[in-house]
């Protein structure tokens, strides 16, 4: 059967300050035609479907909109809850979308036997196993106990995921034998593994102190679909270990990636193949930087080389001093096809303070890295420093969870 993995939507998010509704109504249309043409039989979204826990009615009904267009392809969705996901409002609308051919799986369930599905190939037979795995909360699969070093709580978290992992891939495997079909087994994820590559648009996720999730303590599943990194990779080189990465460009940093989906292919004697399908670029974003000469000619560049405007982020050097810099950057792309959403300044001289480093502004930080820098110059040792950095992250997990 063939599957189509896919990740990291974040329906309704604004980019600074522009809205990013058209693309995914591209990238929606798109993907059910993908569907169609490759003949699909199961849609996995791996985790991050919107971009907050609130997201905005036009999000929601792009979310609605393209169940209902996927179910008249008579494909399978299953819908995994991801960090910036809301648990509450993914669930709210579980029981009506399982009338629709639609699995929807929030957050952790209660049965954990609820989390293993049978996907049916077009035909209606089963097709694969699946062991849905959404975005992991600490409290979900572990308690706090005082005393527990960092360390401690890694290795505990670490291996009670692990453990979560084991039990559904056993149930998947029994689910296997009672059919008496060589069924493949497949599991997804929300998280990050040791080694991935992530963009500047990936909220990091420190679920309790783990910072990451190592591929050896998946179980051995024929495929493992996994989401939250933006940029599509594999996994410790593992072919069967893959993050297809977000549809559209969610960063400046993420300018030049080849977004994609993946279509994965699988029968009873395991994984075939995965093939990338490409995403079309629907708006395109570019990076310049210079003084403002070279800037000039850059701009061109980016203009000659698209029909429709870019959204531009500007690096100022040498000329970063000009106090009126802002409106010389927008005068010279004021007759070309661009969109100026960010002008920086780049700096070369040291300088107190949080967003001195090569001009960083404090939008581009998220709080865990502004914690950091304003603990940085503090008289403490690094232990001390760490173990202060760890328990502000647990506290925005925390903050996270109760949204």
């Amino acid at each position: 059967m063939r599957i189509l993995h896919t990740s990291d939507w974040h329906l309704g998010q604004h980019f600074m300050g522009k809205t990013r509704l058209d693309e995914h109504k591209a990238f929606l249309r798109w993907l059910v035609e993908q569907v169609k043409e490759h003949e699909v039989a199961a849609v996995l979204v791996a985790g991050d479907v919107f971009d907050t826990g609130t997201p905005p009615s036009y999000a929601r009904e792009l979310y609605n909109g393209f169940i209902v267009e996927l179910q008249q392809t008579g494909a399978q969705l299953v819908i995994l809850g991801g960090n910036h996901d809301s648990v509450a409002m993914l669930n709210e609308s579980r029981a009506l979308l399982g009338c629709l051919n639609v699995q929807v799986i929030p957050g952790m369930l209660d049965d954990a036997g609820h989390q293993v599905l049978v996907l049916s190939d077009l035909d209606g037979q089963p097709g694969a196993v699946l062991c849905a795995v959404p975005f992991i909360r600490a409290r979900e699969v572990m308690a706090s106990e005082a005393g527990q070093s960092a360390a401690d709580k890694q290795q505990t978290l670490q291996q009670a995921i692990a453990d979560h992992y084991q039990q559904l891939f056993e149930r998947a495997e029994q689910q296997r034998q009672q059919l008496e079909l060589p069924l493949p087994i497949v599991a997804t994820g929300h998280l990050t593994t040791v080694g991935a590559s992530s963009s500047d648009s990936v909220r990091e996720i420190y679920i309790g102190t783990l910072e990451a999730f190592p591929a050896s303590a998946f179980p051995p599943a024929d495929y493992i679909a996994l989401g939250h990194i933006h940029r599509p990779q594999k996994v410790g080189g593992h072919e069967h270990i893959r993050y297809c990465g977000s549809p559209i460009a969610l960063s400046f940093d993420e300018v030049g990636q080849q977004k994609e989906v993946l279509l994965v292919e699988v029968n009873g004697t395991g994984l075939q193949a995965v093939t990338p399908l490409p995403v079309p670029t629907f708006q395109p974003l570019a990076r310049v930087q210079g003084n403002l000469e070279q800037l000039a000619e850059q701009m061109k560049q980016v203009a000659e080389h698209s029909r429709v405007p870019v959204w531009l982020e500007v690096t100022v050097a040498e000329d970063d001093y000009l106090s009126d810099l802002q409106s010389r950057v927008e005068q010279l792309a004021a007759d070309l096809p661009l969109e100026i959403l960010l002008v920086r300044r780049q700096r070369t001289a040291s300088h107190d303070g949080l967003t001195a480093e090569q001009g960083v502004t404090l939008r581009e930080l998220t709080p865990a890295e502004v914690f950091e820098r304003r603990l940085a110059p503090e008289p403490l040792e690094a232990e001390r420093q760490q173990a202060l950095s760890a328990l502000y992250r647990e506290l925005l997990v925390q903050m996270e969870e109760t949204e």
